[in-house]
């Protein structure tokens, strides 16, 4: 296993002026990081790959779709602009030595219709990936597409309609990823949600209920590991988190105070426990 932290930790777009951060991640015992991309073609992917070698460290990417673009939208621009986009994505992540692309990709984070998804935005949502797969004949990169929790998005919420939602597109190299806090909020139990992803896992996110520090809330830890080594899981865990204040991207997030003392703590302290409990697992 390999354990990852967010570069949402540290800025909202990641760049070379933060590689300063790589090496103490490295000491603090992180595999990699997981490089926020939501800006892909001017992403200095080649200049990141070159410090992250420096630095000794692995990488992953998580993107999101920009309001004004959907995969499930009804608008044929719309989809296409978000097919461009995360067919952009999927480059830069490939162009920085990233083995992972995942994030919530079908529609805009707090993009609602007031409405339950509709089998024809599903239908688009299908068959838009089947488009980006073919686009890029499968690439070297991994994805894991993020079901949130219900005041983020109506699209998909549990890791049940995300295994279908795969299912449906039909590409090995399409999976799911797994976010503790999301599930925290929306499956009845984080053993049978990541059973029921288990065909389709790629990605893992452990995340606490409250953003902050993994083993430091309400989170079935115990729970989760024992499934973990249940299903064989050998992916990464990424430490996601978020900035207290780092504008547009904290306030997606809705983090409106201080969780920890620093926001990195929540890695370096949080990395800790992940090695702690992943080694009893073993």
């Amino acid at each position: 296993m390999k354990i990852g932290a967010s570069s949402y930790i540290w800025a909202e777009t990641f760049g070379v002026e933060h590689a300063g951060i790589l090496p103490r991640l490295k000491e603090a015992g992180l595999d990699g990081i997981e490089i926020g991309i939501l800006a892909p073609r001017t992403f200095p992917a080649a200049a990141i790959r070159k410090e992250l070698a420096k630095a000794g460290l692995e990488s992953t990417a998580c993107s999101v779709i920009p309001h004004g673009m959907s995969l499930i939208s009804g608008d044929a621009d719309a989809r296409r602009k978000a097919r461009s986009h995360v067919e952009d994505c999927l480059k830069a992540t490939g162009d920085m030595g990233g083995t992972v692309l995942c994030g919530p990709l079908y529609s805009p984070v707090g993009y609602f219709t007031g409405r339950r998804r509709t089998a024809d935005e599903w239908k688009r949502g299908v068959e838009s990936w089947q488009q980006i797969v073919e686009a890029t004949a499968g690439g070297g990169v991994a994805v894991a597409i993020e079901p949130l929790n219900r005041f983020e998005t109506y699209f998909l919420n549990t890791d049940a309609d995300g295994s279908k939602f795969c299912d449906e597109v039909g590409h090995s190299n399409v999976g799911l990823l797994v976010d503790t806090f999301h599930a925290n909020i929306e499956e009845k139990s984080i053993g049978p949600a990541l059973r029921q992803a288990s065909r389709h896992l790629k990605h893992v996110h452990t995340c606490e209920n409250d953003r902050g520090t993994p083993g430091t809330g309400n989170v079935n830890w115990s729970e989760f590991f024992s499934t973990i080594e249940a299903i064989r899981y050998d992916g990464w865990f990424v430490i996601e988190s978020f900035g207290f204040s780092l504008g547009g991207i904290s306030a997606a997030a809705s983090i409106w105070r201080d969780i920890e003392r620093d926001p990195e703590d929540i890695a370096f302290n949080g990395v800790k426990y992940l090695r702690k409990m992943t080694s009893r697992v073993r």
